[in-house]
């Protein structure tokens, strides 16, 4: 585990970043968010458009300020 991080901490010395690139770019992203915050697209919707899964468009969604939608309101009759 030490020499892990050693390795890591002296890749980053040299500039080198691990890890996957996002799918999404920034401009991309920020779309996704305004695009979900004004209630314009579902979020399958802002997912078909960037072309990745629904999944991915959740993980850019900015979780601080992201309100979850409510569920629509039904009428339940009773018999």
């Amino acid at each position: 585990m030490a020499n892990t991080n050693d390795g890591l901490a002296s890749a980053r010395a040299r500039g080198r970043v691990g890890g996957r690139r996002p799918r999404l770019t920034a401009d991309q992203s920020a779309l996704a968010q305004r695009l979900y915050d004004e209630r314009e697209k579902t979020v399958q919707q802002i997912a078909d458009m960037s072309g990745v899964p629904r999944s991915m468009v959740y993980g850019h969604l900015n979780k601080a300020k992201t309100v979850p939608r409510q569920p629509k309101k039904t009428k339940v009759t009773k018999p």
